[in-house]
């Protein structure tokens, strides 16, 4: 049982079954029905009641946004959810919202700190009314506008002109928080966006120069980590074979483990884009790509672990007698391949925000569907289950299930592996072993023989006697042979012989094992009879010619009386002789 290492179709596999989930997401959320007038206007009126305090007012909204970028810099760095409320995201895509929204977030803040200090009470309280200017600048205005479900949040109009105040402000000092540990929380790019030339700052293309650069350095160190961490694992894994030395692990290629490089490059990529605080379309492009690529290699590496830990585990299901292990070893790689597979959809549908939800809710749909459809392989699995926990059989043993006999080879989730005799692979479905008699020839501790041995008519008694004892002699020296049960007597008159009845045992591991020793007892009972002078009848027939002499025979003057005298007489000394002379009652047969 050799582990195999085929690396190429497990992304593809991976892929097909991520495409399943989109399509299953899809499918149920177009079920769901959207809502008629009447019930989104409640739905609306529920919303407007349900306001947080936190975003109520332009007071409550500036104060929650600032107490949670402060929060930030004192190094709370879970208060940016709560920053985040207070900025009106719902224009970007839902892929990058969490990125782009720290971004804007962060560039809000370093706006506002350019421009005045926030004093909170003079930032009006109302619940309704016209929007809230904090400042205005030539690319446009930073204000706050309550929002038809009754909230008031940074508008859309605000977060699409930051960048462009940002750079209209980039020679004007900080008024707010100038020394070094604020400026120290700041995110990457807005730090170096103040060192830069203006030349750097230009956007040619898409982006601004120094973006292109970024990006350029960001590619570059991607490989390099790739080409060091794939080279570090060669190396281990070469000096892990040596250090082993075994067998099992002489199948293991060196770039077992090329996945960590690619998951190692996905990382740098995934890092250095969050850095740069790219525009939306840009950023979703490149992070939802980068993301994938981690995702994807991350249960590529974990493929790879497992199939070391099959070798492993193959090994030591080979070292040991139970055979057992021997089935679990195939189904435990399995087992973890699909677990490993489940965890990196669920991983890759996190990270790409699809809605699990919505995923549980198309599965219940189809719920029915699929059960009517996964019947016989859910039989099979409680089959194969079956097999392991009531130990039908294991691999190596031969059985017989139905018309069909053979070796068993392997022991899979959905079907067994038969290798039968004429060497024909047969694979029957675990579900037929739930009610088929199957006949576990290899949990036989002994192997039995029944023949019977024909003698000659003219064998003496006493020759068929030693024969007997001879035969039974063997087999107590046979080293495989059972001592505790075994019969060779004198049981019938045949039609051409005197029939001989040899039922014995062997203790044997194997068939092979079984044959030959079945081999050395046939011939030492040929050499057994050749030296007693026994002769094997066969079917013949001879042919008498009766010669009359004239003389009657000897019983022929006797009475009828008489006859049954001397037959009785004869009888008792036949009797007495075989009996030792004693006339005791023999004890039942017992065996040493």
């Amino acid at each position: 049982m050799k582990p195999t290492f085929v690396p190429g179709y497990l992304p593809l596999r991976l892929l097909f079954l991520l495409s399943l989930l989109l399509l299953v997401t899809v499918t149920a959320r177009a079920q769901i029905p959207a809502p008629t007038p009447a019930v989104a206007d409640a739905a609306a009126e529920d919303t407007i009641q349900a306001v947080p305090d936190t975003l109520s007012s332009p007071r409550a909204t500036m104060a929650t946004f600032i107490h949670a970028m402060n929060d930030i810099k004192r190094g709370k760095p879970e208060r940016i959810r709560e920053a985040l409320t207070a900025l009106d995201l719902s224009a970007v895509n839902p892929l990058v919202r969490r990125e782009r929204g720290e971004a804007l977030a962060w560039t809000l803040l370093e706006v506002m700190d350019k421009t005045r200090l926030v004093r909170l009470d003079r930032v009006p309280d109302r619940k309704e009314g016209e929007p809230w200017i904090f400042a205005r600048y030539e690319a446009g205005d930073i204000r706050i506008s309550r929002q038809p479900d009754g909230r008031w949040l940074f508008d859309q109009q605000t977060l699409e002109v930051l960048p462009d105040i940002l750079d209209e402000l980039a020679n004007k000092k900080r008024v707010v928080g100038d020394d070094k540990a604020s400026i120290a929380h700041l995110p990457f790019h807005l730090r170096i966006r103040e060192q830069l030339p203006a030349s750097l700052k230009q956007e040619t293309f898409l982006l601004a120069n120094w973006q292109w650069l970024s990006l350029l350095i960001i590619v570059a160190l991607g490989v390099v980590f790739d080409w060091l961490v794939s080279f570090t694992a060669r190396l281990f894994i070469r000096g892990w074979r040596r250090r082993v030395d075994l067998p099992a692990f002489r199948e293991i290629p060196d770039d077992i483990l090329r996945p960590l490089g690619l998951m190692a490059m996905a990382l740098i990529w995934w890092v250095g884009i969050n850095l740069l605080g790219l525009p939306e379309q840009a950023l979703l492009v490149l992070l939802v790509a980068v993301k994938f690529l981690a995702s994807v290699s991350g249960v590529w590496a974990a493929y790879r672990l497992v199939d070391i830990v099959s070798a492993w585990i193959s090994y030591r299901a080979r070292q040991s007698h139970n055979k057992i292990d021997d089935a679990l070893a195939p189904l435990i790689p399995r087992t973890l391949k699909i677990f490993i597979t489940v965890v990196g959809i669920v991983f890759i549908a996190d990270n790409l925000n699809i809605d699990v939800t919505g995923l549980l809710a198309g599965l219940g749909l189809g719920g029915l569907a699929f059960a009517l459809a996964a019947k016989d392989m859910v039989q099979n699995l409680f089959g194969s289950i079956t097999v392991l926990l009531d130990r039908t059989f294991s691999v190596g043993d031969w059985i017989r299930v139905g018309d069909q006999e053979g070796t068993v080879e392997r022991i899979g989730f959905r079907s067994t592996r038969i290798r039968t005799f004429y060497n024909s692979v047969l694979t029957v479905p675990n579900s037929a072993f739930i009610t088929a008699n199957v006949d576990n020839m290899g949990e036989r501790r002994y192997r039995r023989m029944k023949a019977t041995y024909g003698l000659t008519y003219a064998t003496p008694p006493e020759k068929v006697e030693a024969f007997c004892e001879g035969v039974r002699e063997l087999v107590r020296q046979h080293p495989y042979m059972r001592k505790d049960y075994y019969h060779v007597y004198f049981n019938s008159f045949g039609s051409s012989s005197l029939d001989i009845l040899v039922y014995v045992f062997w203790e044997t591991p194997d068939w092979s094992t079984e044959l030959r020793e079945r081999h050395r007892f046939l011939l030492d009972c040929l050499r057994l009879a050749e030296r007693l002078g026994v002769e094997f009848a066969y079917p013949t027939q001879t042919v008498f010619l009766k010669k009359d002499d004239g003389e009657g025979p000897e019983y022929d003057s006797l009475t009828p009386d008489e006859a049954l005298d001397e037959g009785r007489l004869v009888a008792r000394q036949v009797v007495s002789h075989s009996l030792q002379g004693d006339g005791s009652k023999p004890p039942p047969v017992t065996f040493p």
